[in-house]
């Protein structure tokens, strides 16, 4: 198939965008001027977002569509590529044809084929979504850590900056791109099980104005966002930025971030832990969530330690009460063994 010829095809497609969709995505629904559904392959949902107006070609063209959970996009013959499995080009002219009660053809397929689409929300689709992002430091991801008083961000390979991480802003609209934080979130052993995403205003001054300016996907239950590499001691929370704000005043002391009170209890220790530190949100969630992860840590043999914060969390303490506070705060809640050595001497650079 020559160039000329894909063309015409996704041309005459757009023609009947919405009849594509309730063929190849009958899982969902026409709002507006878009078509929403779970992703690809069909699943339920609104993450997946396909054009059914526009023009045939070029920004805003008629069946365009995009993945917000993944990234992925493309049109209704990479739609009809995908949705139906098919690798062989031809078998795609062939499949599009076919709905548009066409005459086959057989030419000479591309050697080239693209990777198959990552289910929405899977391990498969954090992973590429984490390798598509970029290194943290110098952007908005900074500013936006700053503006939180975080300036501590060595040992922070785990967090990325992703320009355009497509989001929905509320329920009744499409997915649009949008600045993000993007975080890893690992197992014990360093593999990437899952990413967080916090989508950012454009000049990094907060979260963005949306419904839900934080999600996460792929694996998380015992995963987390992880700081430092764990020999004995740890310290576990629930808020990325509530345990970077900790680490402001133990900056040698690995922590993780669970991401949620019911990931922070079902945490997996990693071999050798001797110590967890439980850094608590001050609500019945997270008390909830000491109280089982103290069991389990008990149960492994682990000393288990939790650090109460004077506010709602750690990140309102260091800006509300700053960081000499918070400081001293922490220090008599730790280990005395601790202070020495994860607390004393340990001025740090503020990136790197």
């Amino acid at each position: 198939m020559t160039r000329g010829d894909a063309a015409d095809l996704s041309r005459r497609l757009g023609g009947q965008a919405e009849a594509v969709c309730r063929r190849y995505l009958s899982a969902g629904r026409r709002e507006g001027r878009y078509w929403l559904v779970g992703d690809i392959l069909n699943s339920p949902g609104r993450s997946l977002f396909v054009r059914l107006t526009g023009p045939e070609s070029g920004k805003g063209a008629v069946g365009k569509w995009t993945d917000a959970a993944t990234g992925e996009h493309g049109d209704l013959l990479d739609l009809i590529r995908r949705s139906c499995g098919l690798s062989n080009f031809k078998d795609v002219a062939d499949e599009a044809r076919a709905f548009l009660s066409l005459p086959r053809e057989a030419p000479d397929p591309p050697s080239a084929s693209r990777s198959p689409p990552a289910p929405s929300g899977s391990r498969e689709a954090a992973r590429r979504l984490f390798a598509m992002s970029l290194p943290l430091h110098g952007g908005i991801v900074e500013t936006y850590l700053r503006n939180r008083g975080i300036t501590a961000l060595h040992d922070a390979d785990s967090l990325r900056f992703h320009p355009r991480c497509h989001c929905r802003p509320d329920d009744a609209s499409p997915p649009e791109p949008r600045p993000a934080m993007i975080a890893a979130v690992t197992d014990v052993s360093g593999r990437l099980t899952g990413a967080h995403r916090t989508w950012l205003t454009p000049d990094g001054a907060g979260k963005a104005p949306i419904a839900t300016p934080r999600r996460a996907m792929g694996d998380l239950l015992g995963h987390a966002v992880r700081f430092g590499a764990v020999r004995d001691v740890l310290a576990a929370g629930e808020g990325i930025e509530t345990m970077l704000a900790l680490r402001m005043t133990l900056p040698r002391l690995p922590m993780a971030a669970a991401l949620s009170a019911a990931h922070l209890a079902a945490l997996r220790f990693s071999a050798g832990l001797r110590r967890l530190y439980i850094a608590l949100d001050a609500d019945p969630a997270g008390e909830a969530a000491r109280s089982v992860l103290t069991a389990r840590a008990v149960e492994a043999g682990i000393e288990a330690i939790p650090l109460s914060p004077t506010l709602g969390d750690f990140n309102d303490d260091l800006r509300r009460l700053g960081l000499d506070a918070l400081r001293a705060a922490v220090r008599i809640q730790i280990a005395p063994e601790d202070v020495d050595r994860f607390m004393r001497g340990s001025v740090l650079p503020e990136t790197g």
